[in-house]
Formats: C-alpha cells, sequence, structure tokens
C-alpha cells in the first residue's frame, strides 16, 4: 500500500485513490472539500469546532478541515442535551447530522491551499463516555494519532492488504476514530461510510468486498449467531475487537467459524493503545508502549501516543509473565467496603465466570438500609439448560456455593438478575447507571421485542422471552413455563398499534396451547384485527413450530 503520513493527508497525488462508496468519494475530492471547509471556517472566525457525524468520511472532512483552518476540535460522546450543555460554553459551533446544527457542505468558503498539518499544533479533544462516572475531557495532539497510525500499519498492514475496513464502533471514540478513519486514510484502505451494529450489516456489507476487515466490539461479535454464512466470511483479513474484554466463549467460537482468532485491542481515550493478543490470555504490549506498576499493582503508561514525559496512571491491576507480557486482574478503583471489609468486585466476577454456567457477570451494591452486593449474569448454554430444567433458585444457590470458596458470606449477592445479554453502550461497557438500574429494578412481565414489522391490519413481532420474568417461580420452580395468560396478554399489549380506540377483553375462542415457552426461547407473533367482528388473531410460533393461537373478543371501552 501507497503510505501517507497523517500530517500529509492534505497533499495532492499522482494517482486516483478511493476513500470510500455509496456515495463514491476518492482523496482528491475529499481533500477540495476539507479545504473548502478550512476556508469556511475561517472566514467565519471559528476557533472551536464540536464535530459528531455518523458518515466517517463526512467527519474525515470535518477533521482535516478543521485541523487546516488552525481549529480545535471536540468529538462529543453523544448529542444528548446534558452534553451539548456541558460542552456549549467550549466550543464555537457544532457540526453535526441532528436537525438544526450544520454539516461540512453547509460552510463553503474560498479554499486554502493545500499544505502539511502541524502535528503540534492540530489538537484533537475525546470525550470519555461517563460509563464508571462524570465524562471527561482528553486533549491530544495530532502527533500522538500520527504515532498510533504508523504503529498500527507497521503491525498489521501486511495482513490487512488491500482489505475494505467495515465497523461496527462510532468513529468519536479512539478506537473507531483510529481504526475506521484515520489509519485506512494513511494506508490507502478504503472504507465503510457507516457504522453497522447488527451482524447481518456486517455480512452484507462484506460481501460486496473481495478483501476485508473488521473493526468491532464485544456486543456485537458475540451475536453472531449461526444464521451467518460463515464460509464467506471466513475471507476476513483481521477481525479487531475493543471497549472490552471479549468473553473466551465468543472469541474461541470465531476461531472455530472463521479460522482465526479475533485481534483484541487494550487501550482508552487517555491512553491510545496499550497491548494486544489473540487467542491468549496474556496481553502484549505495543512496542512504543512501556509499562510499570505503582506500589499497589497498577499499570502505569507511557507511550508516544501521550504527551510526551507524560505517565498516565491507570486503576487496572496486573501480573507480569517473564516475558512482558501481562494478565489483566481487574480494577482497583471498584473495590467496596461491606461491613468494613475490602470487597473486590472484579475479583468476584472473574469467579463467578470460572463457572461454566455463567457467561458474564457484573457485581454491584445495593444501599437498602443494610448495604449488600447484587449481581447481574447472562448464563452460558448449560446454564440456560439448568435455569429451564431446574429452576431460577437451584441456579442461584449453585452460584452461591460456587461463589463461597471465593468470599466472606457477607460479599456474596443476595439480588440477582438474569439477562440474555448486558445492554451494553456503543463503546462497549456496560455504564455504571445502567448496571444500578438494572439491580434496583423490580422484575417484571413483560417480553423483549427484538423487531416489529407492521402490514396493513397485520402486525409481526419478533420476541424473547426474558430469563427473568416475575412469573416463572411461580410457574414452575424447578421447570419455568411461560403462562398462558401471559401468552394472551402480551398479544392484546401488543396489538395496542392495530387498535383504533379504547377496547377491553371480552372473551377467547378456539383457544390452543401446543408447545411449551421457555425461559430464553425466541418467539415469532403474528397479530391480526378484525375490526368489524371485534377479534384479535394471534399466533405465537417458536423455531417454526406453533406453541399457541386463538381469537381474542375485544369490545369498546366504556367511556
Amino acid at each position: 500500500m501507497n503510505w501517507i503520513n497523517l500530517e500529509h493527508l492534505l497533499r495532492p497525488l499522482d494517482a486516483p485513490r478511493q476513500v470510500t462508496q455509496a456515495p463514491e468519494l476518492d482523496h482528491a475530492r475529499l481533500c477540495q472539500q476539507a479545504l473548502q471547509l478550512a476556508g469556511g471556517l475561517r472566514q467565519r472566525g471559528v476557533s472551536r469546532l464540536a464535530v459528531h457525524l455518523d458518515d466517517a468520511a463526512q467527519l474525515a472532512v470535518a477533521l482535516l478541515g478543521a485541523w487546516r483552518a488552525g481549529v480545535q476540535v471536540l468529538l462529543p460522546a453523544d448529542l444528548q442535551p446534558a452534553t451539548r450543555e456541558r460542552w456549549n460554553a467550549e466550543v464555537d459551533l457544532w457540526l453535526s447530522d441532528q436537525p438544526g446544527d450544520l454539516m461540512p457542505s453547509d460552510l463553503p468558503g474560498p479554499a486554502l491551499p493545500a499544505g502539511d498539518l502541524d502535528l503540534e499544533q492540530c489538537r484533537i479533544s475525546l470525550c470519555t463516555s461517563g460509563s464508571s462516572g462524570e465524562p471527561k475531557r482528553i486533549d491530544k495532539q495530532l502527533r500522538q494519532l500520527a504515532n498510533e497510525v504508523t504503529a498500527l500499519e507497521r503491525l498489521w498492514g501486511s495482513t490487512l492488504g488491500d482489505a475494505w475496513i467495515i465497523g461496527s464502533v462510532a468513529t468519536q471514540h479512539i478506537y473507531g476514530l483510529l481504526f475506521r478513519v484515520l489509519w485506512p486514510l494513511c494506508a490507502g484502505r478504503g472504507f465503510e461510510r457507516r457504522q453497522l451494529p447488527f451482524p447481518e450489516d456486517l455480512q452484507r456489507a462484506s460481501r460486496e468486498h473481495p478483501s476485508f476487515a473488521w473493526v468491532a466490539s464485544p456486543a456485537l461479535l458475540k451475536r453472531m449467531g449461526d444464521n451467518l454464512d460463515w464460509p464467506a466470511l471466513r475471507q476476513v483479513r483481521q477481525v479487531f475487537s475493543s471497549g472490552g474484554e471479549l468473553p473466551a466463549l465468543a472469541a474461541e467460537r470465531l476461531q472455530q467459524c472463521l479460522g482465526q482468532w479475533p485481534t483484541e485491542i487494550l487501550g482508552s481515550s487517555e491512553t491510545g493503545g496499550i497491548a494486544w493478543r489473540q487467542g491468549e490470555a496474556l496481553w502484549q504490549p505495543f512496542a512504543d508502549v512501556h509499562l510499570s506498576q505503582d506500589e499497589h499493582g497498577a499499570l502505569r503508561i507511557a507511550s508516544s501516543y501521550l504527551p510526551a514525559g507524560h505517565v498516565e496512571q491507570s486503576a487496572d491491576a496486573a501480573e507480569f509473565a517473564e516475558n512482558g507480557r501481562f494478565r489483566l486482574l481487574g480494577r482497583l478503583d471498584r473495590i467496596v467496603k461491606l461491613e468494613e471489609k475490602r470487597i473486590s468486585l472484579p475479583m468476584l466476577e472473574q469467579a463467578l465466570c470460572s463457572h461454566p454456567w455463567v457467561a458474564e457477570a457484573r457485581l454491584g451494591m445495593i444501599e437498602e438500609g443494610r448495604a449488600y452486593l447484587g449481581a447481574v449474569l447472562v448464563p452460558t448454554p448449560a446454564g440456560l439448560h439448568a435455569l429451564r430444567n431446574q429452576g431460577r433458585r437451584a441456579l442461584v444457590e449453585a452460584l452461591r456455593t460456587h461463589l463461597a470458596g471465593h468470599c466472606e458470606t457477607l460479599a456474596l449477592p443476595r439480588r440477582w438478575r438474569l439477562l440474555r445479554q448486558l445492554p451494553l453502550n456503543t463503546q462497549g461497557k456496560l455504564p455504571q447507571a445502567t448496571l444500578q438500574r438494572l439491580l434496583l429494578a423490580q422484575r417484571n412481565m413483560a417480553p423483549e421485542v427484538l423487531e416489529r414489522r407492521r402490514e396493513g391490519e397485520e402486525l409481526h413481532l419478533r420476541l424473547a422471552v426474558p430469563l427473568d420474568l416475575a412469573c416463572f417461580p411461580g410457574h414452575f420452580p424447578q421447570t419455568p413455563v411461560l403462562p398462558g395468560v401471559v401468552q394472551i396478554d402480551w398479544a392484546i399489549a401488543l396489538a395496542s398499534d392495530l387498535l383504533q380506540v379504547e377496547r377491553r377483553f371480552a372473551g377467547m375462542e378456539v383457544l390452543k396451547f401446543q408447545q411449551l415457552v421457555r425461559p430464553g426461547d425466541e418467539l415469532a407473533l403474528a397479530l391480526r384485527l378484525d375490526h368489524e367482528r371485534g377479534k384479535l388473531y394471534f399466533a405465537f410460533t417458536c423455531a417454526g413450530q406453533p406453541c399457541s393461537s386463538g381469537r381474542i373478543l375485544l369490545e369498546a371501552a366504556c367511556a
């Protein structure tokens, strides 16, 4: 590949170079748009710019244009009102896809001449997602980003070759910014404009290219199921994963399906890349990264991706092997006190995940009078089998017994929440506020709606049966089954989109229950409303097999 240093990206090229497609954009046109934007920003006296663009090519235009004009760029984590209020006083203008904001094409000006970017003066500010507290702003020089993309190409450029870069992660954060935008631009690899958060979208985009690579998150890679065309996807050059630890089971499955281990990247907005691994427990530090430990065993990071002379202190405890590789032991800032005893939540989570029934676990403290721990966990297939055939109580007691070998009695979780998957954010993290909501929420009776499609007077839904429905312990304790009355209630509640006026239940006709519905099942629900007769037809199926069906009689509700 014809490498261009990051600071030289606005130089004219001798030959055409594709950047992206749909719509098509080449390097020359990208530079032209960036230089026109630079002129527009300078004409308007803009010196501080907030940028949030879903289109990776438009983000590239905005960054190069702003840097050429000497404008400092802020990449906010999102466009929520609270986020905008937080940063409004620190920027002159917002560029975003949101109505009311401007796009790069809305700021044309006399194009500035092509020129090299100043590695010291060009600045960008990244914002953390606030998953473990208050969001932070991290300021970086262009030199830090240039050093990192150069190191990535040195390590994996020959493996990637001319691979088309397809990503499931946002470009607002350091991982997506480097791997989906800046690295491909410098290397001359085409990239997908949009973030593709679903496995089916990733597969569809991959089929359009003879050579491709994925920039993904653990959240997406864990969801890649048997419905994909795995033989075709084995053409992938490399699978990158970052934003959180990829569970070993998911990594092993990808290795079996793709014939290669995913490449996990350890890093943060503050530090940039720290280390990587492929199918191993130990992490390999990047060549430009120098690691040490403080007196508590937490990693200290020095690298060319940080300001010169700066050493970043992390809260990640680590254990080093003789060859310089290391194992992560959990975060030291997730230590809580119960009755004056220090409890390491990461240690307990690791202990839980060592049980064959647990795929993922997160622990948090609940303060309702006396403080105690709660656990949110995702079972493995074996754990789901135990839940369905032994019941919730047996599963929880087995996990408490297992955990008792790793901690004192007071540290055993007293509240348990079972989920099909963790509700991770776009950065593959479970924010502390979300964890607390999960732990404090009461178990309810609602289904998880995965897909909804209306066709005239018919509604087609894809549902997941939650693992922790409030009705399961009583129906039945050792073999949880979804009650028929709950299925009918779901049909009525989900048919609200079809009802033109408020109606109430008046009876049933031809009711059939043909197959048991269990925790974790995925259901298809077909609803059809006969307005004239006041009848709602419903049919639940699971894996193509009928579960229940009937007609629900509805009458107008009294005024």
